[in-house]
């Protein structure tokens, strides 16, 4: 197995194993944990930089083999390359023994491998309990595309859904989730509306996935060290419940910072993961110049352009529905609230709706802008108001003159109406904003209610 592995190795970077890299292979060959190895090896290395090794040479085998090897899998795979035509010469024979080790700490892998032919070598583990269940889906493939390379193509330790409420985040993460749920061995939902500590969050996901589980080590240690061993995808809902309302947008609750640790760590140190922050505000770990190199990206959700939506919902005329999902920007929930009252006051008459002459907002419409207006900051709150005055986009020194703001607070505040998908910019020779018609005309007759 090790003359395999150095050539193996050799192939790819032109060097033989060294002592340690040996010492290691063997180690997992023999099902010890990287704190056995670390207590083993005499030279003072610590239980991280034995992990740190192992994991490059993984990477190493797996670009080699064309399959992916954790230490998981380790054995069996290594076995059946030893053993496959394709590295027929390679090695002096073939092994026909591949050991299976019981004991293994937890948190240094979750499951050890049983043979392939009788089971998958990892055991899974889904913890789905908050998640919605979808019933309808339609017209996301590109997002679903776009998640797809982030995560399964080109992993990205994070990944935040972002747009206003209502716009079909949620649905978008979890259809993507029911579609790849066998691709990760472990997949977490926490929705933060019933549950924003984060301790206790980490302190769920590890007891769900080993009840006794050694507990010494810090919890951010053990799910760094779960995140390393492990693929996993955590998804965390409705982020902005741990942010400060009244404050520009992604501000941190005092009680609630350890996930900016968090967030920054996952973006730091080096894992197999992915999060998934679902939220209505973005926060500034998302955040980042340069794409290529930063392992952090941000899907934006707008609008649906798909009619079959409507399908199912009570209307005629559907030569009409097109009008009535540009109206109301294809926002799903808008849609379905307007649906249903057209349903029962038009008789489902889609062009006698239309026919009225203003914007009709129903009232859940109007509760959900009401909780919106009073999440803003007081110079947010100011800037939509000016805005609302006016249906053509408006530039900034336009509002800047009207407003009489410094333009501190009014770049600020524009840059967080902005990261609460409540505002659009339009650049020509100066950059101009406006807001959506649906949540101007509930500014118009509601903004302090």
């Amino acid at each position: 197995m090790l003359q395999f592995v150095d050539r193996v190795v050799e192939r790819q970077t032109g060097e033989h194993l060294d002592d340690l890299q040996k010492e290691i292979i063997q180690g997992v060959w023999d099902g010890k944990t990287y704190k056995e190895m670390a207590k083993d090896i005499s030279n003072g290395y610590s239980e991280n930089y034995i992990g740190d090794i192992s994991r490059k040479l993984f990477h190493l085998l797996s670009k080699e083999l064309d399959e992916e090897i954790r230490k998981s899998n380790f054995c069996w795979t290594i076995e059946r390359a030893i053993n496959s035509p394709q590295f027929v010469g390679l090695v002096n024979k073939n092994i026909t023994y591949c050991p299976y080790h019981a004991h293994a700490d937890p948190k240094d892998e979750i499951a050890h491998p049983s043979p392939p032919e009788t089971s998958n070598p990892t055991n899974k583990y889904h913890d789905l309990t908050l998640a919605p269940k979808i019933r309808q889906f339609y017209d996301r493939t590109s997002e679903l595309n776009t998640l797809s390379q982030w995560l399964c193509d080109r992993p990205t330790a994070l990944i935040s859904v972002l747009g206003i409420a209502g716009i079909g985040k949620t649905a978008l993460v979890k259809h993507f989730v029911d579609l790849n749920l066998e691709k990760f061995d472990i997949v977490v939902w926490k929705n933060l509306k019933f549950s924003p500590s984060l301790n206790t969050i980490i302190a769920e996901i590890l007891t769900g996935i080993n009840p006794d589980c050694d507990r010494t080590d810090p919890q951010l240690t053990q799910l760094f060290n779960l995140f390393r061993e492990q693929r996993c995808l955590i998804v965390l809902d409705n982020l902005q419940e741990i942010f400060i309302p009244g404050q520009l947008a992604g501000q941190y609750q005092t009680e609630h910072k350890d996930y900016k640790t968090l967030f920054t760590m996952l973006t730091e140190i080096d894992h197999q993961s992915t999060v998934i922050l679902i939220s209505q505000e973005q926060c500034q770990e998302t955040m980042s110049l340069d794409e290529e190199l930063y392992p952090a990206q941000c899907l934006e959700l707008q609008g649906l352009e798909n009619l079959d939506f409507l399908n199912n919902l009570g209307l005629s005329d559907r030569k009409s529905w097109g009008k009535l999902m540009q109206r109301y920007q294809g926002h799903p929930i808008y849609l379905k609230e307007v649906a249903s009252l057209i349903k029962n006051v038009f008789l489902g008459k889609v062009s006698e709706f239309l026919a009225e002459d203003s914007l009709i907002l129903t009232e859940e419409m109007r509760d959900r802008f009401r909780e919106m207006f009073h999440r803003l900051s007081p110079v947010e709150q100011q800037i939509i108001l000016e805005l609302s005055k006016s249906e053509k986009p408006v530039a900034r020194n336009q509002l800047r003159e009207a407003l009489s703001l410094p333009s501190m607070n009014l770049i600020n505040g524009l840059q967080s109406l902005q990261r609460r998908y409540l505002l659009k910019s339009r650049k020509t020779d100066t950059t101009s904003f406006s807001l959506s018609p649906v949540f101007r005309e509930y500014l118009l007759g509601n903004a302090v209610d």
